[in-house]
């Protein structure tokens, strides 16, 4: 494979770990990384990418002038967002807005002048949120569960599917993705770019820099660790909330399988994630923390949810199963015991931005 390979928000936990991954298994191709480093932590990735070969360019996507003068590019793998659900609920969403609809708008131009794949990492979050929890559930011991016999568009045994309806209201977060998704399609049609959009569920693994709304796994693992301030926001305050986790290396494999055959999945949008068995709800993993650890820490209990919260999400990856054969490897307790190890041998670095 000797492409070369543009990953935006290439610094940041996503970016990063797939350009990593990608040299490792196909060293003949270029990759390239920019990134304009404002989420702390970011910064750690610069000696990871160095020491993998992988050039590294300080820019911002909303700025068109920062991606002008790349040599021809075979593919862009889009990773470069503001993240947070929360983004904009008490806060100007400016710099939400721009990088995430401007920012897409000045890759896509570019991809439009080299001629480039598009490889897009949107998220669930482009599904309502009051649709989602209007979905009838059952609470078990240690989660919510959706109701067995309950079959609606988009609701099957195995999670949320691509047919589940797009009407409603899905925090600006969400609302900035799928508009994103609406200008891939265009710029399919009208420019013969190859498009492929990922929607992801909770993506982890080890070099992420969790925060209370992104990266919650690593955050659980690293407050256990370090004996910090945890809450269960919402629903009770009981921790029952479900969401399936991905490890980013099963992502990189889906990638991979995409890029070497994109004339399956050109124009395709599937939901990707780590499905039932991946799943996992905040009381289960505090478990999995204690265990990991050792360490038993007090989380408060907050009954009132926030805006935008969702009681659960479970993608079916059932689509993108059957084009590629593609399945999440990696367990949660396999995911919670590599972050585990992570911390463990980078406690310096890693305590002023975790703990």
């Amino acid at each position: 494979m000797s492409q070369r390979i543009l990953i935006t928000g290439g610094a940041g936990f996503v970016g990063s770990s797939l350009a990593v991954l990608f040299k490792q298994h196909h060293d003949n191709c270029t990759v390239i990384c920019l990134d304009n480093l404002k989420r702390r932590g970011s910064e750690l990735s610069l000696s990871r990418l160095r020491k993998s070969g992988i050039e590294f360019r300080h820019g911002d996507i909303r700025n068109k002038e920062d991606l002008e003068g790349l040599e021809k590019i075979d593919w862009i793998i889009d990773c470069s967002a503001e993240p947070s659900a929360l983004a904009g609920i008490n806060e100007s969403p400016h710099y939400l807005l721009n990088t995430n609809l401007v920012g897409t708008i000045n890759c896509l131009e570019l991809a439009r002048a080299c001629q480039s794949g598009f490889l897009f990492v949107s998220t669930s979050r482009v599904y309502p949120f009051h649709a989602i929890n209007s979905v009838p559930y059952y609470e078990q011991e240690s989660r919510f569960t959706w109701e067995p016999a309950h079959r609606s568009p988009g609701v099957t045994c195995d999670g949320i599917s691509e047919e589940f309806p797009l009407d409603g209201a899905r925090t600006l977060y969400g609302a900035t993705k799928l508009c994103s998704e609406l200008l891939l399609q265009e710029y399919s049609e009208m420019y013969g770019i190859r498009t492929v959009v990922n929607r992801c569920g909770v993506i982890t693994g080890p070099w992420q820099m969790g925060k209370v709304d992104q990266g919650f796994v690593v955050l659980w693992l690293a407050r256990h660790f370090w004996d910090g301030a945890l809450s269960y926001y919402g629903y009770g305050g009981l921790g029952k909330q479900v969401r399936d986790v991905l490890h980013v290396a099963d992502l990189f494999e889906l990638i991979d399988l995409q890029i070497h055959n994109w004339t399956i999945h050109n124009g395709q949008t599937y939901n990707v994630g780590g499905g039932v068995s991946g799943s996992v709800s905040l009381y289960e993993l505090t478990l999995l923390c204690r265990e990991a650890t050792g360490n038993t820490i007090h989380i408060q209990s907050v009954p009132e949810s926030r805006p935008g919260d969702v009681r659960m999400y479970v993608s079916d990856y059932d689509k993108v199963c059957a084009a590629t054969g593609w399945k999440p490897k990696r367990s949660v307790e396999d995911i919670i015991s590599e972050i585990a190890q992570w911390i463990a041998t980078r406690q310096s670095e890693l305590k002023p931005i975790l703990s």
